[in-house]
């Protein structure tokens, strides 16, 4: 028989879903829906990931047979019985998890939350008892099931500028380590909750409110390695990426456990709001699901998990505690916002866009536009982003991303100059036009950049993008202004 407290890489790979929004369901409150209900609704949003507090045996058995994917949690408080006594994992491990499973598709446990920020210093017990929790997990053979940690940003020591991201030393060698060797050895990912709105409330005279909703901004360069961010959930991300990367955990792949936008909130909460909170999280939706990942990691969709799926009246603290669900406790949504590619393809359920700009339209066939008096955006290569960046953003926006990158094909009209830099600026902006221009959309891994210079230019798409390839950026703008003004 295998001894259980040995790992083996070989068994697992460290694979989370690609590009998937998942909703938190809390339920700290004295008025919602009864489980059953809440399934219903999952369902009739099209929501198939729910991520719980608990493992409250109503819900589990309320989520059976629904094919829903759940993360369920083992809470703080049970943490140092959990990880001093073996017997006592199995035990939970057998009460809360072998009898909901499989009939409930329960695909990982978060051991703890925010652990770290705990006032009753339950961090030397979380390592410990990630470990019991898995030997159980072996024990009865559920070891498909993967066991994470969500951590706060404020494990951070450093997040600024991203690529200077680093974990507090003093969590280091006690803690990360140790928890990033388990999540590594037993293919599991690293657990993240990340809210802009924090950042925002403290810092809104530095920071753009379009760039912490993922609209439309000129972005920030990250001065440490001149990737560009147009979003400050991705610049917070690849801080937590750079950290990993700077203690040799560059392979541990990461899931966005929580992240939300409060649609109401005391005066001093400087941001709060449901025109704000529509923006955010049904921009962070488009941006999941048609995007790539984040700069520093562009080849690795994000997963997302959005806070929260109601208001919950009874949660301590500032108003906006209690009001990041997306729905009413009767089912009514706060706001609109799509969660399927469906509803994102077909018009429905678009956020409230209360920017400078236009609203985006949706015209016949589905295809959103903002063509508007103040003219069109173009996606641009960045040539100081080097050859090999702008390399792989040329393949995937010509594979995985279906851009229609024909024209520059050896032969074809937009052909030369037969350079990365012109077939990447065709190729990127063919895919940010596919994807109706959406946020994130532009980007490559820093390796391209929104153009919003050609304002009121009668040029279309096509005939930019090909002035691009064969004559540069600084002569389509040019040409763009001599026909506007004749």
């Amino acid at each position: 028989m295998t001894n259980p407290t040995q790992f083996s890489t070989s068994a697992y790979k460290m694979n989370p879903p690609a590009r998937t929004i998942g909703v938190n369901y809390g339920r700290v409150a004295n008025n919602l829906p009864a489980p059953a209900e809440v399934v219903s609704l999952l369902k009739s949003q099209g929501i198939n990931r729910v991520k719980l507090y608990d493992t409250d045996s109503g819900v589990l058995t309320a989520l059976a047979g629904s094919s829903i994917n759940v993360v369920v949690a083992l809470p703080n408080e049970l943490l140092s019985s959990v990880a001093a006594d073996q017997s006592f994992a199995d035990s939970w491990v057998k009460g809360n998890i072998s009898q909901h499973f499989p009939q409930t598709k329960i695909e990982a446990i978060a051991v703890g939350n925010e652990v770290f920020v705990d006032p009753k210093n339950t961090t030397p017990f979380l390592v410990p008892a990630m470990k019991n929790v898995h030997n159980s997990l072996v024990k009865f053979n559920l070891s498909s099931i993967k066991i994470s940690s969500p951590i706060a940003l404020s494990a951070l020591q450093s997040s600024y500028p991203s690529s200077a991201g680093s974990f507090k030393t003093e969590l280091i060698g006690p803690v990360i380590k140790p928890m990033l060797d388990f999540l590594r050895q037993t293919g599991s990912y690293l657990m993240v909750n990340a809210y802009p709105f924090f950042a925002y409330a403290a810092n809104s005279d530095v920071i753009s409110l379009d760039y912490a909703l993922l609209k439309e901004n000129q972005g920030v360069v990250d001065s440490g390695n001149g990737l560009k961010y147009n979003s400050l959930l991705e610049a917070q991300l690849d801080a937590v990426h750079a950290a990993m990367s700077a203690i040799q955990y560059n392979d541990v792949k990461m899931v966005v456990t929580e992240t939300g936008w409060p649609s109401l909130g005391d005066e001093d909460e400087i941001g709060a709001g449901e025109a704000n909170a529509a923006s955010y999280n049904g921009n962070l939706v488009k941006r999941v699901l048609t995007g790539n990942g984040t700069p520093l990691r562009p080849q690795e969709p994000l997963n997302v998990y959005l806070f929260a799926l109601f208001n919950e009246n009874e949660k301590p603290g500032p108003t906006s505690e209690r009001n990041y669900g997306l729905f009413y406790p009767n089912e009514k949504k706060v706001y609109d916002v799509p969660f399927t590619l469906e509803q994102l393809g077909n018009g429905q359920s678009m956020p409230v866009n209360k920017s400078n700009s236009p609203a985006p339209s949706v015209q016949s066939g589905g295809d959103v536009s903002t063509t508007s008096s103040v003219g069109q955006t173009w996606c641009v290569a960045n040539g100081n982003a080097g050859a090999e960046k702008l390399q792989a953003g040329l393949d995937y926006a010509c594979g995985e991303g279906g851009a229609d990158c024909r024209p520059i094909q050896s032969g074809s009209t937009c052909y030369n100059p037969n350079t990365v830099e012109a077939h990447a600026s065709y190729a990127f902006n063919s895919y940010y036009q596919k994807k109706a221009r959406g946020a994130g959309t532009c980007d490559f891994g820093g390796a391209a950049y929104v153009d919003l210079e050609i304002a009121s230019s009668p040029l279309d798409t096509e005939q930019y993008a090909m002035m691009m390839a064969n004559f540069g950026r600084r002569f389509a703008l040019e040409i763009g202004v001599i026909l506007s003004s004749s």
